[in-house]
């Protein structure tokens, strides 16, 4: 059996993970990630600065549905980006809240939303320009 040295190794690992490899996990984290329901959710839950409860949640990010916020929440909590605690009382209470994973991807996601939020006219321009010169094509 061979070794391999530290260099060898590290170069292995540059090869498992190339994420514009389909099965790659970074390529699925990536799928993952950019979703705008995640983006949506770290980015509320950054402001936040703190836990906030589901219904809270659902309230501030409009046009998402239960099941859409529930299915995102289970992702995120399973890939370690954010963690649930629940509090028996009645009813129950459900709290999220980033993890050290989830403040450090909330930096990019946040940007990201703030540069959309940003820059819309733009591309609204943008998008009224080409669809005018298709148009006459």
């Amino acid at each position: 059996m061979a070794t391999t040295t530290a260099a060898q190794r590290r170069q292995q690992a540059r090869f498992e993970y190339d994420a514009f490899l389909k099965n790659c996990p970074t390529n699925q984290l990536l799928d993952r990630i950019s979703d705008k329901w995640v983006s949506l959710i770290v980015s509320a839950l950054a402001d936040a600065g703190g836990p906030m409860r589901y219904s809270d949640l659902g309230r501030k990010i409009a046009g998402v549905s239960p099941k859409m916020l529930t299915q995102t929440l289970r992702s995120l909590e399973r890939d370690g980006i954010l963690s649930r605690t629940v509090t028996p009382s009645v009813p129950v209470r459900v709290d999220y809240e980033l993890t050290t994973l989830g403040t450090n991807l909330s930096c990019l996601l946040t940007a990201v939303k703030d540069w959309a939020e940003h820059h819309i006219e733009e591309v609204v321009e943008a998008r009224e320009r080409y669809d005018a010169s298709s148009e006459s094509s």
